[in-house]
């Protein structure tokens, strides 16, 4: 069965304000929390214990915090990627950091690196990847915040991808459209979930 185009649209910005203020009603210290198992359970992956490369998002203030995954894969000698967003054509590139210190506030407020092409991250036949999203759904598939970037660079990567969520934003199946990409797991405070 098709689904319009206008339509999938609109169910996703209903389903993004939905998830947006499921998120919202988490106090500071219940998200901390949330947040702390999220991460305990992720950096107990073996894919992540064994991954070389991390690429990782650096969390706004509605995700899962990634503070403690980029610290820890710093500290545990892997090289750790973080994204960048092109100015136009929703494009977005990783650059390769050594401390959450060399980020600066650029699109939308969130925490970018310099675009320096010597750090520039072109090998995307592997790695582990980080991705963020509002609401993943038991299939690997993601509800963004509706830039595409991430669905853009899922088309090109090769490597292991992971999604951090809450267990209140998963749902049984999200709408997709033929540019979506199911991710190979979701991680949330309370069990995995495994696509392929």
């Amino acid at each position: 069965m098709s689904v319009n185009p206008q339509d999938m649209r609109q169910v996703k910005q209903e389903l993004r304000k939905e998830y947006t203020n499921i998120r919202k009603s988490y106090s500071p210290e219940r998200k901390k929390q949330l947040d702390v198992k999220v991460t305990r359970r992720l950096l107990n992956l073996w894919a992540f214990r064994e991954a070389g490369t991390v690429l990782c998002y650096v969390s706004s203030s509605l995700e899962v915090d990634t503070g403690e995954i980029i610290k820890t894969a710093l500290s545990m000698g892997k090289s750790v990627a973080v994204p960048r967003c092109g100015e136009t054509a929703r494009s977005m590139d990783f650059y390769f950091i050594n401390s959450l210190d060399e980020l600066s506030a650029q699109h939308f407020g969130i925490l970018e690196p310099e675009a320096d092409e010597s750090r520039k991250l072109t090998d995307l036949s592997n790695g582990f990847c980080i991705v963020p999203g509002l609401s993943f759904d038991v299939n690997g598939f993601r509800l963004g915040f509706g830039g595409g970037y991430y669905d853009k660079f899922l088309e090109e990567f090769r490597g292991v991808s992971a999604g951090l969520c809450y267990e209140d934003c998963i749902a049984k199946k999200l709408p997709r459209g033929r540019y979506d990409k199911s991710i190979n797991m979701v991680v949330t405070e309370n069990r995995f979930y495994r696509n392929n």
